[in-house]
C-alpha cells in the first residue's frame, strides 16, 4: 500500500514543520489516549475566544477535537474552513493541552506557507490530528483513541480515530 502519510484522518508530528521536530514513531502514545472534549466552532476560524471557552471546561480538557464543519461535500476538497488562530494556538499551548484535533483538512489555513499553528503547537510538543470525522458526533466529552502507526522515520501517520462514551 503507497500513500501519503498525511492521507484521511492523520496525525502531524513536529518533524511535520521542524526539521529538528520529534517523528511520527518516537512520540510517546499518551497524547492519543485518554479524555477528549469535541467543541463545535461556528464561524471562520478557531479564535482565541472558542479556545478560551473550550478551556474553561472543568475538568479543563488535556484533549481537544474542533468541530467545524469544514467537509460539507464528500465530493469537494475544502480551501476554506475554519483554521486555528495563532493566539487561540498559543492558549493552547499556555494550558498544556496535549492533544488538538479538527475535522478539517488542516489546523492552518489552506494557502498558508508559514503555518503558525502548526509551529506553535509542534513547538511545544502538542499532537496535532487533522481530517477527523465528526459530523454525527455531539459536542461533549468522550474517549478518544487514535493511534498512529510508528513509522520511525516520518512526519506523520494515518490513524484510525475512535470516540467512545466514558
Amino acid at each position: 500500500m503507497r500513500i501519503s502519510a498525511h492521507s484521511g484522518t492523520h496525525a502531524d508530528a513536529p518533524y511535520h514543520v521542524a526539521d529538528s521536530g520529534a517523528r511520527i514513531g518516537e512520540l510517546p502514545l499518551e497524547p492519543f489516549l485518554g479524555p477528549a472534549l469535541v467543541v463545535e466552532v461556528t464561524g471562520s476560524s478557531i479564535d482565541a475566544r472558542s479556545a478560551r471557552s473550550a478551556l474553561d471546561s472543568s475538568p479543563r480538557p488535556m484533549r481537544l477535537l474542533f468541530r467545524t464543519g469544514a467537509w460539507t461535500s464528500p465530493e469537494a476538497f475544502p480551501i476554506d474552513f475554519a483554521a486555528l488562530e495563532p493566539e487561540a494556538a498559543d492558549l493552547l499551548v499556555e494550558a498544556g493541552v496535549r492533544l488538538v484535533g479538527t475535522d478539517a483538512p488542516s489546523i492552518d489555513r489552506f494557502d498558508s506557507t508559514e503555518l503558525p499553528a502548526h509551529h506553535r503547537l509542534a513547538a511545544a510538543g502538542i499532537v496535532i490530528l487533522e481530517n477527523l470525522l465528526l459530523e454525527a458526533i455531539e459536542a461533549d466529552i468522550y474517549e478518544l483513541i487514535a493511534l498512529p502507526l510508528r513509522l520511525i522515520e516520518s512526519d506523520g501517520s494515518p490513524i484510525r480515530a475512535v470516540l467512545r462514551r466514558p
